[in-house]
C-alpha cells in the first residue's frame, strides 16, 4: 500500500504534462485590411475666384438743395419712399420770385413797344430818304434807334427768363429718380441765403455698385499667373461676381465687373474694382459690409480634392495616398484656396494618384488597405470629369 501512494502523485504529474502537450494553442489569424474610400485626382477647369471686402453704393446719389433764397412753406414728400424725377418736395415761398417775374414781364412788353414805334420810323424815313425829304443823318439815327431797341427787347427778354428760373426755383423738384431720406429741413426754415442749403438726398437703388480691394500682391500674382499661360482670362465682361451678405447668405443676383483702378492706394496697398448688381428689392443698402466672389481667370488644369481629404498638422498639409501595392504613403500638399466644400492643391499632385477621402482613423501610413470609390453624400455638386466627389468652383493657387 505504501509503494502506491508514493507512486500516485509521480504518475498524476506526468499525466498532466501529457494533457498540456496534446492542448497546444493555435495563433489567431491576421485581420483582414480595412477598408476606406478613395478617390482618383486628375486635372480639370476650375473658375479661379477670389473674395474681397466690399461696400455698397448707390447708382447714383444726387442732393437736393436750395438754389434760391426763401422760407420753406411745405415738404411733398414722405420720408424714406421712391421717388421720380421731376416730382416735387419741396415748395419755398415765391411771392417775391412772382413779382420779379411781372416786373421782367412788363420790361418785356415796354421794349416791344419802343421796338414797334423804332421800326414804324425806320420804315417812314427810308422813302423820304430816296425823296431826299429828309437828311441822311436822320434816317440813320433812326435805323440805330431801330438796332437799340431790339437789343433792349433781347436784355429785357433774358431778365423775364432769369426771373422765371428763379420762381421755378420756388418748387424744389427731385433731380433724378430714387429713393429719398429724411427731410434735412423743416417748414419756416430759411434756406438758400448765401449758400445752397442741402434739404434732402435722392439715391438711385436699382441697379447698385459694390466697390470692392484687391491686395496689389494678390493682383501681381494673378496678371504673372495670366501671363505665363496656368490662367485663361474670362475677360471683363465675362467675368461673373457673386455676394455675401453680412449674415452670411449668398445673394440671389449675379452682377458684372465694371472696372478696376488703374492706381495702388498708398495708404492700404489695395486697387478698387467696382461691381454692378440688380437690385429690384432694395435689398442692397448703400454703405452695407459684403464679401464680393469674383471670378478672374480659369485655371485649365487645376487638381481639387474634397476637404476633408486634406489632413492638418504641425507640418503641414497633407494627403494619404494608396499606391498600386494598396499600401498607404503620406504625401505633402499646398492647398492654401478653397470654394465650398474643396481644396485646390497647387502642389503636391500631378493626377492619377489615389487618395483616401473617409476612413483615416483606420489607417496609417505603411498599412495595407482595400480600396473601394468614394460616394459623395446626396445634394453634393458632381466632381470635374475624372475625379469622384464634388468640385464647385476653386481660387487659383
Amino acid at each position: 500500500m505504501r509503494s502506491v501512494a508514493r507512486r500516485t502523485p509521480a504518475v498524476l504529474v506526468a499525466l498532466s504534462l501529457l494533457a498540456a502537450c496534446g492542448k497546444k494553442e493555435e495563433a489567431p489569424p491576421a485581420p483582414p485590411p480595412p477598408t476606406v474610400s478613395v478617390i482618383t485626382v486628375s486635372a480639370a477647369a476650375v473658375p479661379v475666384t477670389d473674395e474681397l471686402p466690399g461696400r455698397v453704393e448707390a447708382f447714383r446719389v444726387a442732393q437736393v438743395r436750395a438754389r434760391t433764397p426763401g422760407i420753406v412753406l411745405k415738404r411733398e414728400f414722405e420720408e424714406g419712399s421712391d421717388v421720380k424725377a421731376g416730382q416735387v418736395l419741396f415748395r419755398i415761398d415765391p411771392a417775391e420770385f412772382q413779382a420779379g417775374f411781372a416786373s421782367a414781364e412788363a420790361s418785356v412788353r415796354r421794349a416791344e413797344a419802343n421796338l414797334a414805334q423804332a421800326n414804324l420810323r425806320e420804315k417812314r424815313y427810308k422813302p423820304l430818304l430816296a425823296a431826299q425829304a429828309v437828311s441822311q443823318q436822320e434816317y440813320d439815327d433812326a435805323v440805330t434807334a431801330q438796332k437799340q431797341a431790339q437789343a433792349d427787347l433781347a436784355t429785357a427778354k433774358a431778365a423775364r427768363q432769369t426771373a422765371g428760373l428763379t420762381l421755378g426755383y420756388a418748387t424744389v423738384t427731385a433731380p433724378i429718380s430714387g429713393r429719398v431720406g429724411r427731410a434735412l429741413v423743416t417748414e419756416g426754415a430759411l434756406v438758400g441765403q448765401g449758400e445752397a442749403t442741402p434739404m434732402a438726398l435722392v439715391q438711385q437703388l436699382d441697379p447698385i455698385y459694390v466697390t470692392v480691394t484687391q491686395s496689389s500682391t494678390e493682383l501681381l500674382q494673378l496678371r504673372q499667373a495670366l501671363a505665363s499661360g496656368r490662367i485663361k482670362s474670362v475677360g471683363q465682361d465675362g467675368a461673373r461676381v457673386t455676394l455675401l451678405l453680412e449674415s452670411g447668405e449668398e445673394y440671389p443676383g449675379a452682377g458684372k465687373l465694371l472696372f478696376s483702378d488703374a492706381a495702388v492706394d498708398e495708404s492700404t496697398g489695395t486697387v478698387s474694382l467696382r461691381a454692378q448688381f440688380p437690385n429690384p428689392k432694395r435689398a442692397l443698402l448703400p454703405g452695407m459690409y459684403v464679401r464680393a466672389r469674383l471670378e478672374q481667370g480659369i485655371n485649365e488644369a487645376a487638381i481639387t480634392v474634397p476637404q476633408q481629404a486634406i489632413v492638418r498638422g504641425a507640418e503641414g498639409a497633407s494627403v494619404l495616398v494608396v499606391g498600386a501595392d494598396n499600401k498607404v504613403v503620406s504625401q505633402p500638399v499646398k492647398a492654401e484656396a478653397s470654394v465650398n466644400n474643396r481644396w485646390v492643391v497647387s502642389e503636391g499632385l500631378k493626377g492619377g494618384e489615389r487618395i483616401i477621402v473617409e476612413g483615416f482613423q483606420k489607417t496609417k501610413p505603411g498599412a495595407s488597405v482595400t480600396p473601394q470609390a468614394w460616394q459623395p453624400a446626396q445634394g453634393t455638386t458632381p466632381a470635374p470629369a475624372g475625379q469622384s466627389g464634388p468640385a464647385p468652383a476653386a481660387k487659383g493657387a
